[in-house]
């Protein structure tokens, strides 16, 4: 372990320390998940907001009033007043040793920072350097967000610039998915209900696939989705991170990290992805977004399938698409069992298949989709099994209510290691080095024909079970 860099999972931080705090993600979510930790009796320590904007403590409690009340609603004003009481506020630019000499007077006697990095991922070098010259890394755990890097060799190249003074466990890589409540829900639907097991294999499984569909489009933010396209933006990450959970062997119980090294475990196993079995696809009118480029070929729509060389899987393809401007807003996993045989009822028909679907948004939830007898004929008619895993609307902790909240704990298991980072862009890795062409598809569709194709003598896209109001 490098020198100063003590173990500190499971240990409770005494400071936080917000880079970037004046950005678009601390107006956005930063400040409502605070909010609400504040709410729920779990914040007990300072926070220090660092920007190079030329704010004072007053300053950042008024933005952190119209953050909160734009992302709230209806604030109680004794939660606020509680939060304003924590903040602080110190103005620098990150490339200077003064700005991290004023943080460190601001932290004080605090002796177990959290640093949460709000900031381009350029900068984070940048910054992580500024802290440990500064002797603020000791004890201290840094949080950065996605991306992480933007292919295999950024991604290590930026691993080894953070550890180059801070070890693994110090790093806390947030995927805000990872934090979702029905995500977190999957593993226990697995792996607490002993008659999946039997059934959750090659023997029994036909296929799976995965959507993460969204209605809108890229609106206001040309510039960054225009570098980055669905692949990188959804698939290398949130998408694989959900199908680790999906597909990964039970965790054992004689360590808490035993989920994370199942995961990885299974993205090792994963064939690098083939470029034949991959569609891109662009929605009309992307290339008319402003800061998109006129001849812009990023997809907004990928579609891809995957392998598993494992005992469990192989031979179980897993098909993955995501997109913006599809038909409808949807994230959901489904499980399609093998078709039963053709027997001597329903006039010799055969029923489709059954399948598992879990919803992860909107309205999270899972369904078993059986098959019944029709009233007053010899005939199949679905009958499915629902359960609904959200039983109060809002009351759930959100995804960075929840990770911020591990962070200060100390908890690591909701953080993604950089080992599944490198594997699950080694998976993608020939899809960037072999993109293919950017099929063109109507908005509110489900994007060009050609991801129909990739299923294609498999089998087809499954219609997203949507709550029946939507």
């Amino acid at each position: 372990m490098r020198k100063g860099a003590a173990t500190q999972v499971g240990k409770a931080a005494d400071v936080l320390a917000i880079f970037g705090i004046s950005g678009d993600l601390a107006k956005k979510m930063t400040f409502r998940a605070l909010y609400r930790l504040e709410a729920a009796g779990k914040l007990d320590l300072p926070i220090v907001g660092v920007a190079i904007d030329d704010w004072d403590d007053e300053k950042l409690r008024e933005h952190a009033r119209e953050a909160i009340g734009a992302t709230v609603g209806d604030p109680d004003e004794d939660v606020f007043v509680r939060l304003a009481k924590r903040l602080s506020y110190v103005q620098g630019d990150y490339a200077e040793a003064e700005t991290f000499q004023r943080v460190g007077e601001a932290l004080g006697d605090a002796r177990r920072p959290v640093f949460y990095l709000e900031i381009p991922p350029s900068l984070f070098a940048t910054v992580v350097e500024g802290l440990a010259k500064a002797g603020l890394t000791e004890n201290a755990h840094v949080v950065i967000e996605k991306p992480f890097g933007h292919d295999l060799e950024s991604a290590r190249k930026l691993n080894t610039e953070l550890c180059s003074v801070l070890t693994e466990e110090q790093i806390l890589r947030i995927d805000h998915y990872l934090g979702k409540e029905p995500v977190m829900d999957i593993t226990y639907l697995r792996f607490a209900n002993s008659i999946l097991e039997p059934v959750w294999n090659r023997e029994h499984v036909s296929h799976v696939q995965m959507t993460i569909a969204e209605d809108f489009g890229v609106e206001d933010r040309g510039r960054f989705y225009d570098a980055v396209g669905a692949m990188r933006d959804v698939i290398q990450n949130h998408a694989l991170q959900v199908l680790g959970i999906v597909a990964m062997e039970p965790p054992t119980g004689n360590h808490t990290d035993s989920v994370r090294d199942k995961k990885l475990e299974l993205f090792k196993s994963m064939r690098a992805a083939d470029p034949k079995r991959y569609v891109r696809g662009q929605y009309e009118g992307f290339r008319e977004v402003e800061d998109v480029a006129p001849d812009s070929t990023t997809e907004t729509f990928a579609a891809v399938e995957l392998e598993i060389d494992n005992w469990r899987w192989a031979g179980v393809p897993f098909f993955v698409r995501a997109g913006k401007c599809l038909a409808a807003k949807s994230s959901e996993v489904t499980v399609a069992f093998k078709r039963p045989p053709r027997l001597g009822v329903g006039n010799g028909r055969t029923p489709e298949p059954n399948k598992m679907t879990i919803r992860i948004e909107p309205e999270p939830g899972s369904r078993m989709r059986l098959y019944a007898k029709k009233a007053g004929e010899e005939a199949f008619e679905a009958a499915d099994l629902e359960v609904l895993f959200e039983k109060v609307p809002g009351e759930d902790p959100e995804p960075y209510e929840r990770l911020l909240g591990d962070a200060l704990a100390g908890e690591h298991q909701l953080f993604t290691r950089q080992s599944a980072i490198e594997e699950t862009w080694r998976v993608v890795q020939p899809l960037l080095d072999e993109p293919g062409p950017a099929h063109p598809y109507e908005k509110g569709t489900w994007g060009p024909k050609q991801a129909e194709e990739l299923m294609r003598g498999v089998a087809h896209w499954s219609e997203p079970w949507l709550p029946a109001q939507a």
